[in-house]
Formats: structure tokens, C-alpha cells, sequence
């Protein structure tokens, strides 16, 4: 409180009231709480309000009964009209014109009339208005006008008196009140009275309305009684004298004893409540107490909030050496009258504490923003950027990451760690002397911080590199000049993962930054290690990723082979995110057919490599029994299905290859005809010789491994010069993007007229893909070619054995047209062997055909399905050498079947194709 006492808080002064004069306090007295009240009662309060209009209801009683005796008491009449007379003659004499009247040279003329006035409206016997020296200067009686009056003398003096006076002219009550000018000198009277005979006749005219008033005051009284006790039982909630005492004694008691300063500032600025708290902490002057708030002393700051009656909360405001943290709020929209309410807690040393607690949380916001920061890439090199990135400006001016070489091609590190290549550079500022990013740092001084710092596998902290001379060991020139920067402090930690050294990071600050400190090594390891474990995650990845990539280039046909049907240009390009499963593949068939393999592996990583594979090894051992597209799908589909039900059989986590989808096609340069099949793959694009696209419509069949449904084929005829593209669904579908669109793209890229395939696949891989590709693509591009017909020779041969000769004979005409005769004598073999066969164990019809290319081909087809097969002839047999013949003397044969019977070919490599010696096939017939 104000001063040295405390004050109850029910005596504080109400905001915009004055306190009354008695109510000062003394210096040095305490008040007593609320259960300990002065006997006299502050009307303010609402016990005191109860008393006093009871009081009043006792006196309206006495009152009453006074009037009913004062018929027959003189005195009680007398005090009635003294006090009449008193408030007439006070009334008179106090106007400011009165006293003007009194010193004018007319005043008798002046203040004649005004007395008689005043005398018939106040009802008063008389009012005479005298002069210092008691002469009567007016008087309702003009012949007593310049007599002098007795008595007066008093008031003369300056004393308001009432008395009863026996005497000339007539015995009266009256009452001498003294007129005073501007200056508080007397300088005339006035006096009023009543006569005794007026008096009691007006007493006895009043006896009736006496008791009328008394019987309404009797009423108002009890009826004032009732409203007050009602009100004063809803403001207390029933409560008893004892019960608001304690509570009231509770409140005074926390208002003191709460370590938490209160100020009430009224309305006008003026202070108007302090407890204890307040007066220690704002140091408040003796005698504050409704004092301005500007007078107190307590800076420009807090004074500037209080007086602004704005609310504020929780501001922090310097009070000599304290930190305050101060609240504000408005008293009026509360019930209060206009004012304010401020509280002020002492937070210095919570100040103290709250800087170290920024710093701890700054420190924690920093590794969680490095969590989220570093390792957003399995990229080695970006993943150390990141590190630099994150920790500059707000924990050092220039951080520098080196790696081992190892670690940044991705193999396990090695031994030597002592040689680094800068890997990452990052700094607040340009111009500065460190290394560049590339360099190889080299750490060959035993007692530098970074020796020292592996040596001991934690961070090393030199405080001031000015003062520190071992770090200059290693590079005396690059130490001076970095101390010529501004660089003056540094932390050293060893990157580490699995307690293995990966590589160092550096730490420096520089300019106007603090040294680093005993409590920046934690903060600078932790971050250091969850970047290690990033780093080791990417070179972990970076070798899984390398292996993957070179399993499944290993995978991939490395070079096309060669092959007469097709110009065959290719594409292939790993996803971003990991090695996927799109493969494709070139295969020669016989007859100069090529088979084109498009597929693709749902998934990615080194499992979708390793299906791919599985996938592409089943494709060249089914297309090597010369199946039908579709046939060879529904092989592949059964194939895939049983590998899935092994996989779901088998322990551990393997994906299944359900949903790889495959396209194959065979196309026949003889024809120009191409039979294709689909299990769930894109349909091709097919450009013409003039370059229009289109996509033909194809039948789809669903991807490998759902089974139970059959695959079809569906036939094109592409003239020669046709372009045939095929891709896997990478190519056209970006990720959110509308396939259609990406058809429409490859349209535009693919058309045109007189490309090559590898003009083709540059113009669509530079129009169809991003930088980064999200999924495989494999491209497949052909260019068709048609056969030469002169160089296509088919005979029609009757079921008879004797046409062999015939048909031998004309096989060797075409050859010498076709200037093979070298070739003769071998292809004649074969023919008689294969052509006896079909005649004597086929069934019509039988036709030879005969195909030359970069190789001949003989081909010799009947109706039958039974395919024969090779076997070594007993000594005794007469038969069964035929077909080990062929294949000792053709490059390649083999069987395929048709829709209609079987074909059975032979190949022969031109250019190196001999006569066989008669001597080792005589040889090779005895065997």
C-alpha cells in the first residue's frame, strides 16, 4: 500500500470520488483489516447506508411525534422557527448581490424590496438588513427604518446566531447571520425572525399536516426497509456478518501477500490502489497515493502505458534493474468506473532463464530442421550440401564437408583417412579463403585439430584460432590468410556411421560472431551424426543402385543382332528413383523372321532386375521353339503364375511378378506381315512410308500372371519402309499426367517421313522425356524391309518319292541362277533328306521353299504335326541318319508349326559353306 501501512482494500477510494477531509491518513498508522472498522461509518459503505435510513425512519417517527406535542411545548415551536429563520437569513444574506446592495449609497432603496419580498415568500415575520453598527437600513415596518437594533453584536464579529428575543419591537425567534464581501469581510448583517404570536398560530394550523406527514413517513420508511434488506441479501448471497468477514479478510490478505504488483489508475491519471508487490517493485515514493501517475517517477516507458489506457499483456518494460512483464486492462468495461487496472511480475531472472532457453530451442529447432533438411536425396554429394546448407548462418559463418573417396563412389570406406576430397562448401559470405569444393585435403600433421578430432573419434573445439598455433601446422599460408578474413574460431567432427570414419566436417566462425562454446560441441556431434547416417544411407544406395544398374544392363541385350528383316535403332533409360524392370529384346526366327520383345516388370530394384531377366531368358527359350505370339504369351503367363505360387510358398518377402505385362511380335520379311500379341502392354505405334501415325487396335490380353483367360494375335500388313515403334508405358505417362496426351505427344514426335530408327528415337526421346524420368523406358524403333521375290523359290511337290529327284534338280538350277553352285551339293542333301520325310511320313500338302539372304534358307513344309527328331542309328539300322546329316552339315535347323502341319528349315552360312568331304560322310554314315 501507499506509505509504510497497509489498506484494507474495502477502504480504497471509489475512481473520480474526492476523499473527505477527516478521511487522510496519519503517517506510520495501519488501518485495521475489514473485521477491524472504525466506529464512525464511511456513508459509502452498504452497511452504513442500512443504518442511517433506519435512523431516518426513527426521526420521521420522533419528528412526528414532536409536531403532535409541539402544540403544547414552546420550545420544540422555537427550535422550528430559529432554524426557519436561520435558513432565511443565510438565504438573504449570502447572494453576492446582497453584499453589492449593502455598500451602495441607496441601500435602503436597494434592499427594501428585496427583504419584503423575501419575507412574504419564506413566510418569516421580518427581515431587516443592518449595518456594521446594528441600524436597520430595511424593515417591513418603515418607521423602525434608521433605528438601530440590539443584540447584533455577535454577528458583527462574523457569527451566525439564532436566539429568542424579548424586546422592542416584539418579542421573536430570530436569527443574525453576517454579510461578507468578495474578501471574507463583514460588512453588514441580516436578520430574520418570527413572533411568538405568528408562531403559534402557525403551529397550531400545522398540527393536521403534521400528522398526515408522519403517517407517510411511517409508510415510505417501511416500505425503504423492506427494498434495502432485499438488496442487501442479494449482494452479500445470504451471508452472515462472520462469513463476509473471513472472506473479506481473505481477500485483503491475498491482495498483500500475492507476489504479483497491483496498480489502480483512476480515470483523471491519478493513482488510486498499490499493494506491497507494486510499491517493491516500482520503488513508489511516500505519499503516492493520489498522486498522477507522471509524478511517481517510474520512467518513460510504464508512465506512457498507464497514461495511454490501452491494454496490453505481457510487455516487458525496464524498472531500474528489474524486467517486468506487465498487463494492463481497462476497469469501466467490468462495472467499474472509467480507470485502470496494471499487474507487474518481476522476470528478470526468468529472463535470464528464458535466453538460455531460446538458445536451447533455437539449438533443437535447429536439428529438427536438419532432420527434415538433410537427406532428402540418396545423392552423397547433395546429402553433404545439405549439411552445409543447414548449418549456416545459424550455427557457424563457413562449414566445409570432406568425404573419402571411397565413400563418394559408393564402396565401404577404407582405412585411409587421412586423405579427403572437399565435397561441400557453404558460407555466409563470398571472397573467403577456405578451399574450393574438389580439392583433396590431406591431414598429415599429427597435431592439428582435425588429426586430432580422428585420432579421438569426437569433435575438437579451438575457441580462437588466433591464439591456437597447431592449426597452422598444416597449411601455415591458408591459416593466415583465413585469420586475415575475420575467421577466428572452430569445431572439427569426424563423420561417422557404424564407427566408421566417412569423412570430416568443419566448423568455422567469423566477423562479428561469438567463439564457439563448451555447449555448441553437442549440438555440432549430434548434427554431424544424423547427417552421417544420411551420408551412409546414400553411399549404401549409390552401391545397391550401381549393382542394380549393372545386373540389369548385364540383363539387357548389349547389341542387337543381325538379321536381314529389320533396321532396328533402341532406347533405354533407367528411372531416377531405381533400376526398374522394362526390358526388351531382338530375336531371329527362322525364315528371316525377327521377333520384337517389349515388357515390363511391375516394381523397381534389384528384384524387378532380376525378374526382368528371369523374364527375358524365358522369352528366348520359348521363341526358340518357333511359337506363335499369342501361344508363347500363354507359356509366359503359366510360367509367371507358378513363379508367384513358389514365392507365396516360400519364406521371406517376395514380391510377386503378377502384373508385368509383355508385347511380343514376329515380323515376316517375305510378306511384309506382322503378328503380334499383348498381355497388358501399350499397343505400338506403326508409322507409314509417308510418316503418318497411327495405333492400331490390337486385342488385349491381361497381364502375366492373372491367368484364366486366353491371349490372341492380331496381324499387320507394313509395306516396306514402315516404321514399327515400340515402348514401354514410361515413355507416355508422366506421374499425374493423362495418357492420351502423352499419345498425342508421341504422334507428333514420331511422324515424318524418311527417318531412320535412330533419327526416330532421338526425335521422341527428346520431345517424350524430363531430365529425371520418374519410370523406366525402353524404346524399340524398326524400320521393315521386304525380300527381294527373285530371291524367294517355292515348289508345290506331290506325294511321291520319285519327285525328290525332280525337285532337287530345280533347287540346284536356282542356285547356280542364284551363282551358289558351292552351295549345291550341301543344300541338295538336306533337301533329299528333309523332302524324303515329309513325302514318306507327312501328310500333303508338301512344299519346299527356298529364301536366300545374308544366308539360305530351306524350308520344306507338309500337313503333318509330328515333328522328327534326332537320334544316333544303330550299326544294323538301315535307316535314321537323315536328320543327324542335316545337322552336321547346316549352320542351324529346327522345326516350327503352323496353323496347317509344320515346317521343317535349314540355314546355311553363305561365304563359308564347303562340300562335305565324301570320306567323313562316308565316315559319318558307318557310325
Amino acid at each position: 500500500m501507499i506509505g509504510p501501512s497497509r489498506r484494507s482494500w474495502t477502504r480504497a477510494v471509489p475512481f473520480g470520488e474526492g476523499r473527505p477531509p477527516d478521511s487522510s491518513r496519519r503517517s506510520g498508522a495501519r488501518h485495521a483489516p475489514w473485521g477491524r472498522l472504525s466506529p464512525s461509518l464511511s456513508v459509502r459503505t452498504l452497511s452504513a447506508q442500512v443504518f442511517l435510513l433506519q435512523v431516518l425512519i426513527v426521526l420521521v417517527l420522533i419528528a412526528a411525534a414532536v409536531t403532535a406535542l409541539a402544540i403544547q411545548g414552546r420550545y420544540e415551536a422555537e427550535q422550528g422557527a430559529k432554524n426557519r429563520c436561520l435558513a432565511v437569513a443565510e438565504g438573504f444574506a449570502h447572494p453576492p448581490g446582497t453584499a453589492a446592495a449593502l455598500t451602495a449609497p441607496d441601500a435602503t432603496a436597494r434592499l427594501q424590496p428585496a427583504a419584503e419580498a423575501a419575507r412574504r415568500a419564506s413566510g418569516v415575520d421580518f427581515i431587516s438588513v443592518l449595518d456594521l453598527r446594528g441600524v436597520r437600513l430595511t424593515d417591513p415596518r418603515p418607521e423602525l427604518i434608521g433605528s438601530r437594533a440590539e443584540g447584533v453584536e455577535r454577528a458583527a464579529a462574523g457569527e451566525a446566531f439564532t436566539e429568542t428575543f424579548r424586546g422592542e419591537p416584539a418579542d421573536a425567534v430570530r436569527a443574525v447571520v453576517p454579510v461578507r464581501d468578495g474578501d471574507g469581510r463583514v460588512i453588514g448583517m441580516v436578520t430574520a425572525g418570527i413572533q411568538f404570536d405568528t408562531l403559534g398560530q402557525v403551529l397550531y394550523e400545522q398540527v393536521p399536516v403534521m400528522l398526515v406527514a408522519a403517517a407517510i413517513a411511517l409508510s415510505l420508511a417501511t416500505v425503504g426497509t423492506a427494498l434495502v434488506s432485499r438488496r442487501l441479501s442479494r449482494q452479500t448471497h445470504g451471508l452472515g456478518p462472520a462469513e463476509m468477514t473471513r472472506m473479506f479478510e481473505h481477500h485483503d490478505a491475498v491482495l498483500h501477500a500475492v507476489r504479483e504488483g497491483v496498480l489502480i489508475v483512476g480515470g483523471d491519471g491519478r493513482l488510486m490502489l498499490a499493494n506491497d508487490e507494486a510499491r517493491r517493485l516500482l520503488d513508489l515514493p511516500e505519499g503516492a497515493d493520489r498522486r498522477p501517475v507522471t509524478e511517481l517517477g517510474l520512467g518513460p516507458r510504464l508512465t506512457r502505458l498507464l497514461v495511454s489506457a490501452e491494454p496490453v499483456s505481457d510487455e516487458v518494460i525496464p524498472a531500474g534493474e528489474r524486467l517486468l512483464a506487465v498487463n494492463t486492462r481497462l476497469t469501466e468495461p467490468y462495472g467499474g468506473v472509467p480507470g485502470l487496472v496494471a499487474t507487474f511480475r518481476d522476470t528478470t531472472e526468468l529472463r535470464v532463464l528464458s535466453g538460455q532457453a531460446d538458445r536451447a530451442r533455437g539449438r533443437l529447432t535447429l536439428l529438427y530442421e536438419a532432420g527434415v533438411r538433410v537427406g532428402t536425396t540418396l545423392d552423397i554429394r547433395r546429402t553433404a550440401e545439405e549439411l552445409a546448407e543447414v548449418a549456416v548462418p545459424r550455427l557457424a559463418d563457413f562449414v566445409t564437408v570432406e568425404l573419402l573417396d571411397s565413400v563418394l563412389r559408393g564402396d565401404e570406406p577404407t582405412g585411409a583417412v587421412r586423405r579427403m576430397r572437399r565435397t561441400a562448401l557453404h558460407g555466409s559470405q563470398d571472397g573467403h579463403p577456405l578451399q574450393p569444393v574438389g580439392d583433396l585435403i590431406q591431414f598429415v600433421v599429427a597435431d592439428t585439430p582435425m588429426t586430432a578430432a580422428l585420432h579421438r573419434g569426437k569433435a575438437v573445439r579451438v575457441a580462437d584460432l588466433q591464439s591456437a598455433q597447431d592449426w597452422r601446422a598444416h597449411d601455415p599460408e591458408g591459416a593466415r590468410q583465413a585469420l586475415e578474413y575475420g575467421i577466428h574460431s572452430l569445431i572439427t567432427v569426424p563423420l561417422r556411421a557404424r564407427g566408421v570414419v566417412l569423412g570430416m566436417v568443419n566448423f568455422w566462425r567469423g566477423g562479428d560472431s561469438p567463439p564457439f562454446e563448451e555447449e555448441d560441441i553437442a549440438v555440432v556431434e549430434e548434427l554431424v551424426a544424423r547427417a552421417a547416417v544420411a551420408i551412409d544411407n546414400a553411399r549404401r544406395y549409390a552401391r545397391e543402385h550401381a549393382m542394380a544398374v549393372t545386373l540389369q544392363r548385364s540383363l539387357l541385350p548389349r547389341d542387337l543382332p543381325d538379321q536381314d528383316a529389320l533396321e532396328i535403332a533402341w532406347r533405354y533409360l533407367p528411372a531416377q528413383a531405381g533400376v526398374g524392370g522394362d526390358w526388351f529384346d531382338v530375336i531371329p526366327l527362322s525364315g528371316f523372321r525377327v521377333a520384337l520383345v517389349v515388357g515390363d516388370i511391375v516394381g523397381h530394384g534389384l528384384h524387378a532386375a532380376v525378374t526382368m531377366g528371369r523374364l527375358r531368358t524365358a522369352v528366348l527359350n520359348f521363341s526358340s521353339l518357333d511359337l506363335a505370339p499369342d501361344e508363347l504369351l500363354g507359356h509366359l503367363d503359366e510360367m509367371v503364375a507358378l513363379w508367384d505360387t513358389q514365392s507365396s510358398n516360400a519364406d521371406g518377402d517376395v514380391a510377386p511378378v503378377t502384373g508385368a505385362t509383355c508385347l511380343y511380335a514376329v515380323y515376316d520379311p517375305v510378306g511384309g506381315r506382322c503378328t503380334l500379341s499383348r498381355a497388358g502392354h501399350v499397343a505400338p505405334a506403326v508409322v507409314d512410308p509417308g510418316g503418318r501415325v497411327t495405333f492400331p487396335d490390337l486385342p488385349l490380353s491381361p497381364p502375366l500372371g492373372v491367368g484364366g483367360h486366353p491371349f490372341e494375335a492380331g496381324e499387320l500388313e507394313l509395306p516396306e519402309g514402315s516404321r514399327l515403334v515400340l515402348f514401354t508405358d514410361g515413355l507416355i505417362e508422366d506421374r499425374g499426367g493423362d495418357i492420351d496426351e502423352g499419345l498425342r505427344r508421341l504422334r507428333s514426335a514420331a511422324a515424318g517421313a524418311d527417318r531412320t530408327p535412330e533419327e526416330t528415337c532421338r526425335a521422341v526421346m527428346a520431345a517424350m522425356m524430363s531430365a529425371h524420368p520418374g519410370d523406366d523406358v525402353a524404346l524399340l524403333v524398326a524400320r521393315t524391309r521386304l525380300l527381294d521375290p527373285s530371291r524367294v523359290a517355292v515348289w508345290d511337290v506331290p506325294s511321291d518319292v520319285t519327285a525328290v529327284s525332280r525337285i532337287r534338280a530345280q533347287v540346284g538350277r536356282r542356285l547356280g541362277d542364284w551363282d551358289l553352285e558351292e552351295a549345291s551339293f550341301t543344300t541338295e542333301l538336306i533337301l533329299s533328306e528333309l523332302l524324303t520325310n515329309a513325302i514318306r511320313y507327312g501328310a500333303p500338302p508338301v512344299r519346299v521353299r527356298l529364301l536366300l539372304g545374308s544366308s539360305l534358307v530351306l524350308e520344306v513344309a507338309d500337313g503333318s504335326n509330328t515333328s522328327p527328331r534326332l537320334r544316333r542309328a544303330a550299326a544294323t539300322d538301315e535307316g535314321g541318319r537323315g536328320l543327324f546329316l542335316v545337322s552336321r552339315f547346316a549352320a542351324r535347323w529346327g522345326t516350327r508349326y503352323e496353323a496347317e502341319g509344320k515346317v521343317i528349315w535349314a540355314e546355311q552360312n553363305l561365304g563359308r559353306a564347303a562340300d562335305p568331304d565324301p570320306d567323313a560322310l562316308i565316315d559319318a554314315l558307318a557310325r
